[in-house]
């Protein structure tokens, strides 16, 4: 070839390559454009343009500790959570793991990207991906098909976030949004899931194991095995220590931590709990609204004790035809529910678990018994040495007239209050409210929150005294809640705070006191309510309500034997239990001391475990005075017992005692002496007013002998000491 062809051969060359490279160019400039262009034109993920929201609701102790996460109605657990919530480790092990380039790409990385097509086609298939920390947050937002379409798409959305947040930005929205395994959405949710604590407490073992969960929330699930997990963690660990991201003794230690999950804690009463306040039983004004995160007046561990009470006494139960139970445990000085459990197991369909028996409608027995004397004694200043006839009696009803028994089926005769209320006899109980008045027995009932009870006195007559009217535990547990306070009613209170997704929140303050009777007949009730001796007569000596230190309690039990009930009090703390079944079948003879009875004694002393108990009666504003037993007036010196009792001020008896007479007996025969009997003796003999006369013969009681005919014609000796 000639010198001028090699010449222009060259220069035409050189024009190839120019028009080349200006068509390369102008390629790149066209791709770059239409790039620009689609990431102008893509909109910003729309989940995004709000804040994200809780999925679940988080409920907090009284101390702050999480009790519970239940899932949200997608059936995911989420919290939102800020960067500045989240342990440092958490981000340095993400970045190393997932995205080191994070903080200097514009959302895309052409170095991975070149590395991975190059390991491709080394390999001839996938070694790595290339997706960054945006990308993966791109396809959690906008869902793509699995094709070079897709992938480009999920390019430009990743680019469009990137042009609209900062890494920060970014990072947390990452971080609450990306799934960390089956039902878990956000780093929150998972840290308390797997590690029970909030993100923020991380340690670098336990942040690189949720961290290792992002890869593949489903190969790496925990629940089928923590091998697998454990192995990617720890590459996560060392390509940190690659990376430079935290030092090679602290990856050390960390690479030896042992992979300790936490187990799946079986779901319990705390549901009621949360459903209740939700649907603005507990706390009027929240029905309807979305909270994510309560915090409640709930004792954590107190909670899960009562909670495994419950599952235990429930299999004992079963033996009398009993499948729930519902318990309260209130704070006395601030009305605060320590426990809640609305049921044994929420998620037992066969037992109807998902009612809550806190606020179920039943009738209480003889629970309102308390404030029916409380009306007595406000209205008709009666005390507890108050004497009532334990006899039998008809009560007209709008179903006919209704004979009442005592539990036990016999009448005692004349009983003073004292005995009536602690022993829980029926037929004091209804002749008292029949005195007093219905009326004014429901409006003492009302005055104690009994809200529930909206019919008129008229609907439930006398037999209102027996329970004969329906209401809940958290109405019994607030109105015994105000006898250990002296007769000052609060309301009660199971929520402190409320927040919700979009930042708000609301605080709940203690209900303030309001008065419903005096000092002196809570008092007089609370030293009934508590005495051992006096309920013993029906309950015995060591029954379930005997405590070690004193405890005022209360049992009742429905008609047919549906209900069962038992509540009493310390100083300290309430408790309310109810035993039953949600469906209504009877039990199988279990009262209230028998199925209730035992679940709250194990309540009880766990919820008084720690607390001294203070004394539950004070010494001030009663005057004691010694008494006759069996009339409760002051002795004669013909009484051979005395007890000592105490009195409101100004309600002390000054009726000397005529139950019992001195009467001149023949030690010959054992008759009434003559008055010229030669040689007497006087024996102590009972004597009753008439309505008593017939139950004392047919119970045998020591009434003196009638006069024989022989003295008829000198007379008897007629001495009556007393």
């Amino acid at each position: 070839m000639s010198g001028a062809l090699r010449v222009l051969a060259r220069l035409t060359e050189r024009r190839t390559l120019r028009r080349l490279g200006l068509a390369a160019l102008a390629g790149v400039a066209v791709s770059v454009f239409t790039l620009a262009l689609a990431v102008a034109f893509e909109p910003l993920p729309a989940a995004l343009v709000e804040k994200p929201k809780a999925t679940s609701l988080r409920l907090l102790d009284r101390h702050g500790r999480l009790l519970r996460e239940i899932a949200g109605p997608d059936g995911r657990r989420s919290q939102t959570v800020t960067l500045a919530e989240v342990s440092p480790h958490v981000v340095a092990a993400l970045l190393a793991a997932e995205d080191r380039r994070f903080f200097v790409h514009p959302g895309v990385d052409p170095l991975a990207i070149a590395r991975a097509v190059v390991q491709a086609l080394a390999e001839q298939r996938v070694v790595s991906g290339a997706s960054t920390l945006t990308q993966q947050l791109a396809r959690r937002l906008v869902p793509r098909e699995r094709s070079l379409s897709g992938k480009l798409r999920e390019a430009v959305v990743a680019l469009r976030i990137e042009a609209s947040l900062d890494k920060e930005q970014i990072l947390s929205e990452y971080l609450n949004r990306i799934e960390f395994g089956p039902g878990l959405l956000g780093i929150e949710a998972a840290s308390a899931r797997y590690f029970d604590k909030p993100a923020l407490r991380l340690d670098l073992a336990e942040a690189a194991a949720l961290v290792a969960l992002v890869r593949s929330p489903s190969a790496y699930d925990p629940r089928k095995g923590t091998e697998r997990l454990r192995r990617r963690r720890d590459r996560v660990l060392r390509r940190m220590e690659l990376a430079g991201a935290a030092d090679p003794a602290v990856i050390a230690r960390a690479l030896r931590a042992p992979l300790r999950i936490r187990a799946q804690a079986p779901p319990q009463g705390v549901e009621h709990a949360a459903f209740a306040i939700a649907a603005g039983r507990l706390a009027p004004g929240l029905a309807g609204s979305a909270p994510n995160q309560i915090e409640t007046t709930l004792d954590g561990e107190l909670q899960r004790d009562v909670e495994g009470i419950a599952r235990l006494r429930t299999a004992d139960l079963e033996r009398v035809g009993a499948s729930a139970l519902s318990i309260l445990v209130i704070d006395n000085a601030t009305a605060d529910v320590l426990a809640y459990v609305g049921s044994p197991d929420y998620f037992a369909a066969s037992a109807l678990g998902a009612n809550d028996g806190v606020h179920a409608l039943r009738q209480p027995g003889s629970t309102l018994k308390p404030f029916v004397y409380a009306a007595a004694m406000e209205r008709l200043h009666w005390t507890a040495a108050t004497l009532l006839p334990d006899l039998g009696l008809v009560l007209a009803t709008p179903n006919g007239p209704y004979a009442p028994k005592n539990y036990d089926g016999r009448e005692h005769g004349p009983v003073r209050l004292r005995v009536a209320l602690a022993s829980s006899l029926n037929l004091p109980a209804l002749r008292a409210a029949t005195l007093v008045g219905p009326d004014v027995v429901l409006a003492m009932l009302r005055r104690f929150g009994f809200d529930s009870l909206s019919r008129d006195a008229a609907h439930y007559g006398a037999a209102i005294a027996l329970g004969d009217g329906e209401v809940r535990l958290s109405e019994l547990a607030a109105a015994y809640s105000a006898l250990a306070r002296d007769g000052e009613w609060r309301a009660l209170r199971l929520l402190r705070k409320v927040a919700f997704a979009d930042g708000e929140s609301r605080r709940f303050e203690a209900a303030p006191p309001r008065r419903v009777v005096s000092r002196a007949i809570a008092q007089e009730l609370t030293s009934i309510l508590s005495d051992d001796r006096a309920r013993r007569p029906s309950f015995g000596a060591e029954s379930v309500l005997a405590f070690e230190y004193p405890v005022a309690a209360k049992t009742g039990t429905s008609k047919g034997f549906r209900d069962n009930f038992a509540l009493g009090y310390t100083r300290e703390v309430t408790v309310a239990v109810w035993v039953g079944n949600f469906d209504g079948r009877p039990m199988r003879g279990s009262s209230g001391i028998s199925g209730a009875g035992p679940v709250f004694h194990d309540v009880l002393e766990r919820a008084m475990r720690g607390r001294a108990p203070a004394p539950l009666v004070e010494p001030d504003g009663f005057v004691e005075r010694e008494i006759c037993p069996l009339s409760g007036a002051l002795p004669s010196n013909a009484c051979p017992h005395r007890v000592r009792e105490r009195f409101r001020v100004g309600a002390a008896p000054h009726v000397v005692c005529a139950f019992h007479e001195r009467v001149p007996i023949d030690p010959r025969t054992g008759e009434r002496a003559c008055t010229e009997t030669p040689t007497t003796e006087l024996r102590v003999f009972e004597r009753y007013p008439r309505e008593y006369e017939a139950w004392a013969r047919a119970a045998g009681r020591p009434l003196a002998p009638a006069v024989p005919e022989a003295c008829r014609r000198s007379g008897p000796l007629a001495v009556r000491a007393r």
